[in-house]
C-alpha cells in the first residue's frame, strides 16, 4: 500500500499558480534536459526515441569500468597488451587514441583514451582487457543499463560504432546514464571527466566536449558523430552545487552542436533557479515500521534537496511525502525508502529520495505482540 504524508512545509511564493515554465525552443530535434539537484525535468523535446548513441555509447563503458575499479575487480594500473587483429580492426578508424600494435596500455590510461580522445581503439582494447571479449564487456553494459533504469536502450559494441541498429538509446536514458556516473563514481569521474586534452605517444588531442571553457563548472561528459546519428552531445555543468545534465542529438552539423549545446546549458541555469528545501542530514517526516523494534523510522535527506522553480517567476509548490507502507523491518540505516515530492504551481513533480535515519531490526516475539496490541488502538 502507498503512503502519503502532506508536510505542513507547503510553501506559497506571491505569483499566479498559472506561471508557466521557461520556454525554449531547442535548434536539436532531439533535447533533453534535467536538474540534478531536484530531479526537475526542465526540457523534454522527442526524449523517448530511439537514436542511435554513436560515441555516447562509450559513457556507459566507462561506468561498467568504474564499476569495476571502485569494486576492486580491477587496478587503474593494470596493463592491457592490444591485440593485432583489434589494432588492424581499428588503427586510425574514426576517433583514434592511436594505440600500437602489442602495446601495454593500462586501465587508466586506456579510460583517458575513451573519455577525453573517444578512442574507438580504446573502447575495444579497455572491453576485451576487463572481460576477455568486446562481446562479454558488452553484456556487463546491458546488465547495468538495466540496472540503474535504462528502461528503452540496448548495447551491441563497446564504441557505439553503426551496427544496423542494435546499439540505440533515447535521451532521457543517456541522462540515466550520466547521472548514475556522478553518483556512484564521484572521485573517478572527477579524476577522468573534464580534461582539456590528452596526450599518447606524443600524439596531443583536445576534448571534444563543446562546454569545456564556455560553460562555468562544465565537465562532461561525451560527444558523438556519425552519418546516421547526425553530431549528438550529453553534457553536465555544475554551478553552485547545482548539476544539470543536457542530451542534445540529431544536429546536422559541428559548430552547431557547439552553438547549441553552449545555448542550451545557458538557458538551463539562467532561466531557472533552485531553493534549498532540506540540508542533508535533516529529518524531513516519519515512516511508519511494521514488525520491527521500533513503530516508525525517521526519514532524513541523503544530500541537501531543493526544488526548482522559474529564476524570474518563482511559484507555489505543495510537499508530500510517498512510501510503500507500512515499511516492514530490518531497516538499513541510510537504505532508501520513501520520495519527498515536490508539486510546482504547473503540476509537475520533482521526486527526490529519502533514506532510513536509523537502523531498525526486527522485533521479538513479544515485542511483536505488544505492537499488534497497540496497533488495536491505532
Amino acid at each position: 500500500m502507498r503512503s502519503f504524508l502532506t508536510l505542513a512545509a507547503a510553501l506559497s511564493l506571491a505569483v499566479p499558480a498559472s506561471a508557466a515554465a521557461p520556454s525554449y525552443d531547442s535548434a536539436a530535434p532531439i533535447a533533453y534536459m534535467v536538474d540534478l539537484s531536484s530531479g526537475a525535468e526542465l526540457y523534454a523535446r522527442d526524449a523517448d526515441r530511439r537514436i542511435p548513441p554513436a560515441s555516447m555509447a562509450k559513457m556507459m563503458t566507462v561506468l561498467v569500468a568504474f564499476d569495476m575499479i571502485d569494486s576492486g575487480k580491477v587496478s587503474k594500473d593494470k596493463k592491457i597488451r592490444v591485440r593485432e587483429d583489434t589494432w588492424r580492426e581499428w588503427n586510425n578508424r574514426g576517433s583514434s587514441m592511436f594505440l600500437g600494435v602489442n602495446e601495454q596500455v593500462s586501465v587508466g590510461q586506456l579510460l583517458h583514451g575513451v573519455v577525453t580522445l573517444s578512442g574507438n581503439d580504446a573502447s575495444v582494447v579497455l572491453a576485451q582487457g576487463l572481460a576477455g571479449s568486446e562481446q562479454a564487456f558488452v553484456g556487463m553494459m546491458n546488465e547495468k543499463a538495466r540496472a540503474i533504469g535504462m528502461k528503452n536502450s540496448h548495447f551491441g559494441n563497446a564504441n557505439g560504432w553503426p551496427d544496423e541498429g542494435v546499439t540505440y538509446v533515447t535521451a532521457r536514458d543517456l541522462a540515466t546514464l550520466a547521472k548514475a556516473t556522478f553518483e556512484e563514481h564521484p572521485a573517478l569521474y572527477n579524476e577522468f571527466y573534464g580534461q582539456h586534452e590528452f596526450t599518447w605517444q606524443g600524439i596531443k588531442q583536445p576534448n571534444r566536449n563543446p562546454l569545456i571553457g564556455k560553460v562555468q563548472g562544465s565537465d562532461g561528459l561525451k560527444t558523438g558523430h556519425t552519418e546516421e546519428a547526425g553530431y549528438g552531445f550529453t553534457g553536465s555543468a555544475e554551478q553552485n552545487g547545482r548539476r544539470l545534465v543536457e542530451v542534445i542529438a540529431g544536429l546536422d552539423s559541428y559548430n552547431g552542436r557547439i552553438k547549441e549545446a553552449v545555448s542550451f546549458m545557458e538557458w538551463g541555469f539562467g532561466a531557472w533557479t533552485t531553493k534549498p528545501l532540506f540540508e542533508k542530514g535533516a529529518q524531513v517526516a516519519t515512516a511508519a515500521v511494521q514488525q520491527g523494534g521500533s513503530r516508525s523510522v525517521p526519514l532524513v535527506a541523503p544530500r541537501n534537496l531543493a526544488v526548482t522553480l522559474p529564476a524570474t517567476q518563482g511559484g507555489d509548490y505543495k510537499l508530500s511525502v510517498q512510501y510503500e507502507g507500512p515499511l516492514k523491518a530490518p531497516i538499513a540505516q541510510g537504505a532508501k525508502v520513501a520520495e519527498l515530492i515536490v508539486t510546482t504551481a504547473d503540476g509537475s513533480m520533482q521526486r527526490m529520495p529519502l533514506v532510513a535515519g536509523e537502523e531498525v531490526g526486527e522485533a521479538g516475539v513479544f515485542a511483536r505482540i505488544w505492537n499488534g496490541f497497540l496497533s488495536l488502538f491505532a
